[in-house]
Parts: C-alpha cells; structure tokens; sequence
C-alpha cells in the first residue's frame, strides 16, 4: 500500500494538470482558429483574458508529478524520460514558448506583431498537449523497456496509440476550453462569445467523444492487455466518463454552464483514472508498481511533504480560482465590481479585519513556540499555528463579497 501511495498521488495531479491545464491549452488553439476580422479578435482576446490569471498556476500539478514520480519511482522515471526524451522535449519548448507569448503579447503595438505572437501560442498549444500524450500513449502501450533510453526514441512514441492519445489530448483540451469560456462569457455579459463558444463546446464534445471511442478500438488491435483492462476493472471509471460526457452536452446545450464545469471535469478525469485501473500494478513492462518504488523512508518522506505543501498551496489555489472565477482578476475595464450595500459590507469588513488580527496572532505565536521554545511538543503547535495563520490570513484576504 506504501508503495502505492505517491502513484496515486501522481495520478491525481496529472488529472488536474489534464483538467486545469487542458483548458489552458485548448484555449490556445481556439486562439489559433479564431479567424481574422473584428469577431475572431474578440474570440481570441477572450480567450487569452479568460486564461490569464491562472494559466502559471495550472502548471504546478505537472511539476507536482513530475518530482514526485522521480523522487519515488527513479528506475522507471529515468526509463520514461530517456526513452521519450524527443516528446518530453517538444512539450518543455512548447510551454517556454506559451509563457514568452504571454510575456510579449502585453508587449505589442501593433496588429501584426500580435497576430504572430497569438499564433506562436496557438501552434505551441497544440503542440505541448499532443506531445504529452504520445507519452501517456508510449507508457500504456508498453513502448517503454526498464533500462536508460533502452526503448526506441522514434517507434517508442509514434505508433497508432501513442498517436491516437496525443491527438485525444488536444480534442479533450479544446472541448474544456470552450465549456470554461462560454461560461466566463455568460459571466462577462458577451451573448456573442458565449454563442460562439457554446457551438464550439458542442462541435469539441462530439469531437472528443468519437475520438475516445475510437482510441478504445486502436487499443484494442494494438495494446490487447491494457484494452482487457479498460473493459474489465476500469469499466466503471470508463462509464463515469462517458456518462459525465453526455452530460456536459446536455447543459451546455441547455446553457447551464457552471454545472457544466464540473461534468466536464469529471469526464476527462475519469478517463485518467480508467487508464490507471487497467494498467495496475505494471508500471513499465515486467516491472511493476512495488519493484518501482523507493525505499520506504523516502516514500514517507514525500509523503509528508505533500501533506505539509498541501496546507499552504491549497488555500493559495483556492483564493486564485475563487478570485477568477468570481470575475475579480481581469475585466476590470468592464465595470466596477459588485460589492454588498452599506451594512453587509461593513460586516464583511469587520469580519475580513478580525481574520487579519487573528492571522497575525497566530504568526506571532508561530515565532514565538518555534524560535523560543525547546520542547517538541512547542514545535509541534508552533507548526499548527502556522498553518492556523496561513488559513485565516487567505482567508481574509478574499473579497469582501465572498461568502
């Protein structure tokens, strides 16, 4: 069970970087579709307005799963990585060339200059995504021998499912994108846009959804094994997503796109779960989870550390998405934003103002039980109080509106 732990960990950070970095990605590639003329700029600069705030952010799950499976599983981490360098080092450009677009896009003055800047970060949106799948693709095929690069840099990543996954990836991350921007444009008041993207959510799901259909038949032909286990124990994380699937249709078709959101979320999940379930316990050929692992004082280890990280990136997080979801990052120039009349509002100050005081208590014994005292036990509720003072002061530090 121990050493199980960090991959299940690492599987529930690469389904966030699949579902938060998805969007982020297949928001690029609306941007590239967008078209020229008046229409297709809004399209993009709603695209990249939408994504802004967060796209950074999205990008710590896969950093997340990135040491924790080097840190845990080093014999089949160095395997992945040297077998599929040509792939891994396609998506580590394409996220340098995503973050310099971002850079120089607030950078450009004139049409041009930023129609090829919006195209380098739509081309690199493609990009990344379908490269990261060939790697999923390759590991789940079996493509990927225990050994350092003892698998082949070419074949290893281009046959028919490391293929099929990759072009998945790219599908799954548009179908999010246009479900998460047709509700931040319901929420911006553009009936425009959320038209726009409410057709490309419904073209996308369709899309996405014959892909997936189509990928269990190529597994099928070519990965016997892990098809075997798709239909068998993960058939019911493959019956989520589809259910979850239809389901995003239907509210989008019916324009219920906050729920939509979350359906989305779960059907693209769902498929990451679906291919662990059928994969277990074989991590690479003839090498399985527990042969994988560390020892266990290094698995402890991370595992604390996780648990500690987790306490202060939560809430972090938390105040992010609730911030940009709630339409308090970006837009700005659309209006003011709405805050409670007169005595609410007072309220919420002086409720925002007692939190403040009591982060900054709780900082104060922080220093004092671990700098002062000697005692373990001092310690020990010195790193509560830390935490304490990291949950109330971001919590205070929300709007005064949330609830």
């Amino acid at each position: 069970m121990l050493q199980a732990a960090p991959l299940v960990l690492a599987l529930v950070g690469l389904a966030l970087y699949v579902v938060l970095g998805g969007a982020d990605f297949g928001a690029g590639l609306w941007q590239l579709l967008a078209g020229r003329g008046a229409r297709g700029e809004r399209i993009r600069e709603h695209a990249h307005a939408a994504m802004a705030p967060v796209w950074e952010a999205n990008h710590v799950w896969l950093i997340f799963v990135l040491v924790v499976m080097w840190t845990c599983y080093p014999v089949a981490f160095g395997s992945i990585v040297s077998t599929l360098a040509i792939p891994l080092f396609v998506a580590a450009v394409g996220i340098i060339f995503r973050g310099t677009a971002y850079a120089l896009r607030a950078g450009t003055s004139r049409v041009r200059e930023q129609r090829a800047v919006d195209t380098a970060f739509g081309i690199a949106s493609v990009l990344t995504p379908f490269a990261l799948g060939t790697v999923v693709g390759a590991i789940a095929d079996g493509a990927v021998p225990v050994g350092n690069a003892a698998g082949d840099l070419w074949t290893s990543w281009t046959g028919a499912v490391p293929l099929t996954i990759g072009v998945m990836a790219v599908a799954l991350g548009a179908y999010l994108a246009a479900v998460y921007l047709a509700a931040d444009a319901v929420r911006r008041g553009t009936p425009e846009l959320e038209r726009a993207f409410r057709a490309r959510a419904l073209a996308a799901g369709v899309l996405a959804g014959a892909l997936a259909v189509a990928g269990l038949l190529v597994v099928r032909a070519d990965a016997r094994s892990l098809y075997d286990g798709l239909v068998g124990d993960a058939l019911p994380a493959l019956v989520v997503s589809g259910a979850a699937g239809l389901a995003t249709l239907a509210l989008v078709w019916v324009r219920r796109y906050e729920a939509a959101r979350y359906s989305a979320a779960v059907a693209v999940a769902a498929v990451v779960a679906g291919w662990a379930v059928a994969q277990q316990p074989v991590l690479l050929p003839g090498l399985t989870v527990s042969q994988a692992a560390a020892s266990d004082d290094v698995l402890v280890a991370v595992l604390v550390s996780v648990g500690a990280g987790t306490l202060v990136l939560a809430p972090s997080l938390a105040l992010l998405f609730t911030l940009t979801l709630r339409g308090r990052l970006g837009y700005e120039e659309d209006g003011a934003p709405v805050t409670p009349p007169g005595p609410l509002r007072a309220l919420s100050a002086a409720r925002a103002g007692l939190l403040a005081r009591v982060a900054l208590a709780c900082l104060v014994l922080t220093v004092g039980f671990l700098t002062l005292a000697d005692a373990g036990w001092a310690h020990a509720v010195g790193v509560l109080t830390l935490f304490a003072a990291v949950v109330t002061g971001f919590r205070a530090a929300l709007p005064v509106d949330a609830p």
